[in-house]
């Protein structure tokens, strides 16, 4: 309970600086909304920036106090203001029109690369030298490349020349989104291509770190001990040794997972798939300063949130975390 309390003390401490620094890293930016939309809308009044400093929440630096404890509050109710690039749409709108897309795609490939690799790992170093464990070079070669180089091949080969899938975007566009079969098994069809992208250059990156753990853990003297009372193979590679070796492993998962929420942005823009990262990329180029602010808040968080489980995870799988935090 005490390790409890104090983990949730310091991601307390985190969100709120991950709070503090987002309200301030836009304000010290050169400019500010107000100027880019005037900028941008010569033919707009004068009188017509007072009007957009309220909209946007954007005020004289003598008040940054006032702007900061208003921001505060904003976040508390999950309003995140209006975005410049899609005006009059909500930022929270916008957010909630993309996440899911995100989450699904880049989430399930994530968890498939991370449960690939993890069990091409342990087969390797327990049956080290045979042929998954000579393949491994190979497999580092392909993580090697830059996913998004792999991702135009893929398109190139299997989109233009054979044509077995669509070339981007979500889903086709004759279909109308919601919970029917048509709209669902198109978003799986066009979803194929990035999430075996994420899929093939994750898998070696775990497999090699599970691997080279599992070899350090085979020798110990519980593993021996267990081979010594007769226990079948599978038991003692299982509960002995990858019980053990999964441990670090799980603190790079909670990283992937917590990244999970921004979206692998370059995938993203190759495909044109409708997600965060094409979203984030969108309100970069285009100065949105709200959906700007919303994204890094909303990652931010998805990486706390993320750490804190595996926290949790991490004292259930290893008792002697238990015993360290009575």
């Amino acid at each position: 309970m005490r390790f409890l309390v104090r983990r949730l003390v310091f991601y307390a401490v985190a969100a709120w600086v991950a709070l503090t620094v987002n309200f301030f890293i836009p304000r010290a930016m050169p400019g500010n909304a107000v100027q880019d939309v005037m900028s941008r809308f010569p033919e707009l009044q004068p009188s017509a920036e007072k009007a957009l400093e309220a909209m946007l929440g954007v005020a004289h630096p003598g008040s940054m106090w006032h702007q900061y404890t208003s921001y505060l509050g904003d976040i508390f109710r999950f309003d995140f203001g209006v975005s410049l690039s899609e005006y009059p749409a909500r930022v929270s709108t916008l957010l909630g029109e993309t996440i899911p897309w995100t989450l699904t795609l880049v989430g399930t490939a994530t968890v498939i690369g991370f449960l690939v690799g993890t069990g091409f790992g342990i087969v390797a170093a327990w049956r080290s030298g045979g042929w998954l464990d000579r393949a491994l070079p190979a497999l580092t070669f392909v993580q090697a490349l830059p996913y998004f180089f792999l991702a135009l091949i893929l398109i190139e080969v299997l989109g233009l020349k054979l044509k077995v899938f669509p070339l981007g975007q979500g889903y086709a566009g004759t279909d109308i989104p919601g919970w029917n079969w048509p709209f669902i098994s198109s978003a799986i069809y066009h979803s194929v291509l990035p999430a075996f992208t994420i899929v093939i250059t994750s898998v070696a990156g775990w497999m090699l770190q599970m691997r080279n753990v599992m070899i350090t853990t085979i020798g110990e003297d519980y593993v021996l001990a267990g081979q010594a009372k007769g226990l079948r193979n599978r038991r003692v590679v299982l509960t002995y040794a990858a019980r053990n070796a999964i441990l670090p492993q799980l603190s790079g998962f909670a990283n992937a997972i917590g990244f999970v929420v921004s979206g692998a942005i370059v995938m993203e823009i190759v495909f044109s798939y409708p997600g965060v990262g094409l979203l984030l990329v969108n309100a970069v180029t285009s100065n949105d300063y709200p959906l700007m602010q919303a994204i890094f808040l909303v990652i931010s968080f998805a990486v706390l949130i993320a750490n804190l489980l595996v926290d949790l995870v991490y004292v259930f799988v290893d008792p002697r975390a238990r015993t360290r935090t009575a």
